[in-house]
């Protein structure tokens, strides 16, 4: 598919994880590898617009749920990606929105010892929007608008992307863009 292809077969349509997904994460306190579960489903618009759900969870039958993410934001195309003829480098930047909502009260316990700089107490089911906002644990500054720096590529009706850096880094630039297949996301 040609990238126009691709953003056209991606649009108007719900895209969610096949199975509960486990990938690699860096404790930053620690710097230590640790497990990271979570169920995605995205939405693309026309606009070069998406909206992407992260559910987080303790175990990996994704039964015990410690926090919601809710990015909302804009997509910027670039050209092929390497990995396979078909690959396009997409940055997902989280300019509207980017909402935590904890699920579970050892998370928001374990958010709280950060400092809240601008934020609320966190509270097991309350919303809180940190675009452009300090957060230390997921690893942002006050005036920063996260950019993930990613991938796309259609295979038999399956969306992939980026699989996480096996070290736990994030794909915060483009030199740290994925450069393997993350499990595909099907149609919802």
């Amino acid at each position: 598919m040609t990238a126009e292809q691709t953003k056209q077969f991606i649009q108007s349509r719900e895209w969610v994880s096949i199975v509960t997904e486990l990938r690699p994460s860096k404790d930053r306190a620690t710097g230590n590898i640790k497990p990271f579960y979570l169920w995605r489903t995205f939405k693309f618009s026309p606009e070069d617009k998406f909206e992407c759900t992260v559910i987080n969870y303790a175990d990996a039958g994704g039964k015990v749920p410690l926090v919601k993410i809710v990015i909302k934001g804009h997509n910027v195309w670039h050209g092929e990606h390497p990995i396979a003829k078909g690959a396009y480098n997409v940055d997902y930047v989280a300019d509207e929105a980017y909402e935590i909502t904890p699920l579970h009260q050892d998370f928001a316990d374990a958010i709280n010892q950060a400092p809240l700089n601008s934020l609320n107490k966190w509270e097991v089911n309350v919303v809180q929007d940190i675009k452009a906002k300090a957060f230390p644990a997921f690893g942002l500054t006050e005036g920063q608008i996260y950019v993930d720096y990613d991938l796309v590529y259609i295979l038999n009706d399956l969306l992939f992307m980026g699989s996480k850096h096996v070290d736990g880094r994030a794909f915060d630039t483009p030199e740290n863009r994925p450069t393997n297949l993350q499990i595909p996301l099907m149609k919802k």
